[in-house]
């Protein structure tokens, strides 16, 4: 059992860092339009050589292509996936700051979690996050009351 956990870690270290990458390239379009490898190496704070190495293995499974000109792009592949994790990253970092935590804190955290939440999870933080938005933050399928009670009981229990 302690082996498969082993692999699995290793597994999701390499999707990680893919995810990261990809997201990196989108993050940077938004801002400046063009994507080089060095405006990845710096965004990421890697070396110039491990992200020419990456970019190598994107474009070679699909992710990413680049022109003559050694612009980046995502394809649609990785557009699906680099979109799925900045929405994550951006939702998550807003929901941490709400809370209080401070912006880059909330900015590092959600860079952890981003990777490693299932998304029934994030389907129902996003869902909450848009009605504490809207300020309806009570229209759950639970009674006020019944909320009321349930977060003043876990809150007295976390002051002990």
């Amino acid at each position: 059992m302690k082996n498969c956990a082993v692999r699995r870690r290793a597994h999701l270290k390499i999707q990680e860092s893919a995810e990261d990458y990809l997201e990196a390239i989108l993050a940077i379009r938004e801002k400046k339009g063009t994507v080089r490898s060095i405006d990845v190496a710096h965004h990421l704070n890697y070396s110039k050589p491990s992200v020419s190495r990456a970019m190598s293995l994107l474009r070679e499974n699909g992710y990413v292509t680049m022109d003559k000109d050694g612009l980046l792009d995502l394809t649609e592949a990785g557009m699906v996936i680099a979109s799925r994790i900045y929405e994550r990253h951006r939702l998550l970092t807003e929901w941490l700051t709400a809370l209080g935590v401070r912006p880059e804190v909330a900015a590092e955290d959600a860079c952890r979690i981003e990777h490693d939440i299932s998304e029934e999870t994030f389907t129902r933080l996003k869902d909450h996050m848009s009605r504490w938005v809207a300020g309806k933050f009570y229209s759950f399928p639970l009674d006020r009351p019944r909320q009321t009670m349930v977060f003043s009981n876990w809150l007295a229990k976390t002051n002990q």
